[in-house]
């Protein structure tokens, strides 16, 4: 899925002047698998094989808050056993408030949570082949470019159309 995903990622991130990455859960972690960048220059440079904190990303949020009840009850174990009981209860807290928040907006955002320059709202890829959502996506750009409701409104329908067509192999 990946692979036959790559072209459409560029195509995106190209017309849209976003980055756009594509993730999955692993261990408490995102887990990089495709990323292709804007031409705006973002302070974090993400590569396949980067992973970052499940809480504190869009991508990370979208992928807790599109998986199943059990596979949430693993994240959130993982995550007790990595972080302190601060940082727990402070992911416990985000990952609840995404869940909702992609509950009734089709999305979840972060706005300066993981690097204070960036903006990234993200959403869930499902699977058509496993039934299920296996990845999320992200589209970032630079914060100081944009409002985060704007940048939503401009770049979300757009991302879910993207998920979309790559989780039904198009």
């Amino acid at each position: 899925m990946i692979a036959a995903a790559e072209p459409l990622l560029r195509q995106f991130a190209s017309e849209n002047e976003v980055s756009v990455n594509v993730a999955t859960e692993v261990e408490g972690e995102m887990r990089y698998h495709a990323c292709c960048r804007s031409p705006a220059r973002l302070s974090v440079n993400l590569q396949v094989g980067s992973a970052v904190p499940v809480a504190r990303t869009a991508i990370g949020r979208a992928f807790y808050a599109t998986s199943t009840q059990a596979r949430q009850a693993v994240i959130i174990k993982n995550l007790q056993e990595q972080l302190s009981t601060e940082d727990y209860d402070h992911a416990q807290t985000a990952l609840a408030s995404a869940a909702e928040h992609y509950e009734k907006y089709g999305y979840t955002i972060s706005d300066g949570e993981f690097s204070n320059d960036i903006l990234a709202v993200a959403v869930g890829v499902y699977d058509v082949a496993t039934g299920q959502y296996t990845y999320s996506l992200n589209a970032s750009v630079p914060s100081a470019n944009w409002e985060a409701d704007e940048y939503a409104a401009m770049i979300v329908p757009k991302l879910q159309a993207l998920a979309e067509r790559i989780g039904s192999g198009v």
